[in-house]
């Protein structure tokens, strides 16, 4: 690591990392100590009227995990943050924005954060690639414009901006569609354990100065946001192309995150980034932009990998997925799941059947399904009711100073305990 005057970064060496982390904390890794957390979490959740057990529940236990990740394993801070998600979601009908966002504005959205590839990493951790150079003070003046009008049947708490609204379909994208689909792949270790996380490739290269200043409130609102809502989304964070004033910019966003977070993100020296990336990822994930094999650009569509299209039955005259919302729900008693395309075009609601999945690894029964058909059932739940990003490990991690090359892996998994 290299240190720089004034705030430090993570500078990774290119050699000796190791797997750490990921599973633990995750369904089917869990010890005594968190499944008893879990159910504690489930109890006053349904206490407080936030969590209805069922066939299926209210909330998979994949989400109900991530919050308590988030909170080292304390039910009671887990549920503050939960609670506090829940009002959110009801108050701006998280749920029907995304079921009825128009889909050019849902695309145009894409464009503006960072994108799926279509590729997983060696654990089967879907792969986002976010390009900052695309962020010029036109295109964020011009998209800013047009999420004022962007049409939807969801009502809001009028102060939440339209354009971090947009942003929410995404990360609804993300946990409902992306994620539940990574699950349903075999060829990965623990293909039992459902995928809550992702894997970023951030490129800052081509960035000025003024440009990342510019851009500043729009990135600090969003990153709020999105982790007080999302929690445990984000797994590993690698910064590629930064800048030699890439100090003082790291000096704003490491204050907008907790430590155990900023200890996730790496920024990588252009000699590092094939070494580390090839660490976690295989060659043919990749895009060829950072020395790997994979023909795709930031603007592409997905490029589906080849597991990614075995498994799905596709329907309907479709022979891969849909632009806009799409979202997965389990069928033949959660045998199976449906990917359902939603969203709405000229005002027009859809709601049309893309592919089916067999399940690998079906519930025993419908109550421990795993992907919910709606992430919160606000509705009803909420009536009368800043992410931390921990994951249990041995090691503690390193903020300052150097780091060791064997703890790569193990600084960007925080933990809990």
């Amino acid at each position: 690591m290299t240190k720089h005057s004034g705030s430090s970064m993570h500078r990774v060496p290119s050699t000796g990392a190791v797997e750490h982390g990921y599973p633990s904390g995750h369904l089917g890794h869990l010890t005594e100590h968190e499944e008893q957390a879990l159910v504690e979490f489930k109890t006053l959740l349904e206490e407080k009227g936030l969590y209805k057990p069922g066939n299926p529940p209210s909330h998979d236990d994949p989400t109900l995990l991530r919050y308590l990740r988030a909170r080292k394993w304390v039910p009671e801070d887990a549920y503050a943050q939960f609670s506090e998600t829940e009002k959110f979601r009801s108050a701006n009908q998280i749920d029907v924005l995304y079921d009825t966002i128009d889909i050019d504005s849902f695309e145009a959205s894409r464009k503006l954060y960072p994108r799926f590839t279509g590729r997983r990493d060696k654990r089967g951790i879907p792969i986002y690639v976010f390009q900052i150079r695309h962020l010029d003070s036109h295109a964020v003046a011009k998209y800013e414009k047009s999420t004022e009008t962007t049409y939807s049947r969801a009502k809001t708490d009028g102060k939440t901006p339209p354009k971090l609204l947009r942003l929410f379909a995404l990360y609804e994208n993300l946990t409902r569609f992306v994620q539940p689909l990574s699950s349903e792949c075999t060829d990965r270790p623990h293909p039992d354990t459902p995928i809550t996380l992702s894997t970023n490739i951030v490129d800052i290269s081509h960035v000025s100065l003024r440009m990342f200043w510019n851009l500043k409130a729009h990135m600090q609102a969003a990153s709020q946001l999105a982790t007080a809502h999302y929690p445990e989304t984000l797994d590993r964070i690698f910064i590629i192309g930064a800048p030699m004033f890439f100090s003082t910019v790291w000096g704003w966003i490491k204050r907008w995150f907790d430590p155990v977070t900023v200890s996730k993100i790496f920024i990588l020296q252009e000699h590092d980034v094939l070494p580390v990336l090839t660490t976690f990822m295989h060659m043919k994930d990749i895009p060829k932009n950072y020395g790997g094999e994979l023909e795709w650009d930031f603007f592409d569509e997905p490029a589906w990998d080849d597991e990614i299209k075995r498994i799905c039955q596709w329907e309907n005259g479709y022979t891969t997925f849909p632009p806009g919302p799409l979202y997965w729900r389990p069928i033949d008693d959660g045998k199976r799941l449906e990917c359902v395309a939603v969203g709405s075009k000229d005002g027009k609601d859809r709601n049309e059947r893309v592919c089916t999945i067999t399940r690998a690894y079906p519930p025993k029964s419908t109550a421990d399904t795993l992907v919910s058909t709606t992430v919160s059932q606000t509705d009803d739940a909420t009536e009368g009711g800043e992410e931390t990003f921990v994951t249990p490990s041995t090691e503690k991690p390193v903020l300052n100073g150097e780091v060791p090359t064997e703890s790569i892996a193990a600084l960007s998994v925080a933990e809990g305990n």
